[in-house]
């Protein structure tokens, strides 16, 4: 069997989609399928639970961790906060939220559970309510910070590592989704300090993936963009992933530099 799977895989017909299970490269990723690769590996009286539960709420592997593949997480323990979704048990969305925000990595953390409330199956308020009775447990001061500074606007994980990075340097949080009018349409920007000008010019951060501006035309859409955004009196930081996890601190200097401030150094992740 192990020859078969390495063959069909070096011929691209089917892929490792959760650690152990493979699936036909034409089968869609859906909820139904998580389920069903999840029942494949996860004993029947277990409860799915960790980045496994988020996984199956929905959320995508990018949000929870720098592994590309998921492997399943369960446990055994019976507690309140578990839900059947398409016959797997798995930890309510609010419980899995709170567990990740004390147990990964903060910018995970934080892009894990600004990707729960933009779901639309947790609630800011209710979460920071429910954490009280997590109090003294491994990772809760860290959970208090990630709930303080989460926000459902988040549009993507980069977006969240990257106002963790602002908050961490110093410099407050910006606000999200930044409307901007033109003469002929309105601009959202990803981030932005739009009550902190600085010699009548504000700040906007965007984040740029490889995916959608690394070609030429890519490249020219959004210098055209960011021109017409200075002539509106925003001067805008692109923002790449080797800016995020990089390890010289450009990002807090830059910042810094416009905004006549001293970023807080060393970065913390």
């Amino acid at each position: 069997m192990p020859r078969k799977l390495a063959w069909l895989l070096a011929r691209g017909e089917i892929r490792q989609f959760l650690k152990g299970v493979y699936v036909d490269v034409r089968v869609p990723d859906s909820p139904r399928l998580r389920a069903d690769a999840l029942r494949l590996v996860v004993p029947s009286d277990a409860v799915v639970c960790g980045r496994a539960a988020a996984w199956l709420h929905g959320i995508d592997t990018t949000a929870l961790g720098p592994e590309e593949l998921m492997q399943a997480q369960w446990t055994r323990q019976v507690t309140d906060d578990v839900v059947e979704v398409d016959g797997i048990r798995v930890t309510r969305p609010a419980a899995t939220a709170l567990a990740l925000a004390m147990q990964l990595p903060r910018p995970f953390a934080l892009s894990a559970v600004d990707a729960l409330l933009r779901s639309g199956r947790a609630d800011r308020w209710a979460l920071r309510a429910a954490s009280a009775a997590y109090e003294g447990r491994p990772g809760y001061r860290q959970g208090q910070d990630i709930l303080r500074y989460a926000d459902r606007r988040a549009a993507s994980p980069a977006e969240s590592w990257l106002r963790l990075r602002l908050v961490d340097a110093g410099f407050g949080r910006p606000e999200l989704q930044v409307p901007v009018d033109g003469p002929t349409r309105t601009y959202r920007l990803d981030l932005g300090y739009p009550d902190r000008p600085v010699d009548g010019r504000r700040l906007g951060l965007e984040y740029d993936s490889d995916q959608w501006h690394s070609s030429t035309k890519q490249q020219l859409r959004d210098e055209t963009r960011r021109t017409e955004l200075d002539a509106l009196g925003w001067h805008i930081l692109p923002v790449r992933q080797t800016d995020l996890w990089g390890s010289y601190p450009a990002l807090e200097l830059a910042v810094g530099a416009f905004l006549c401030q001293e970023p807080r150094l060393p970065r913390r992740w």
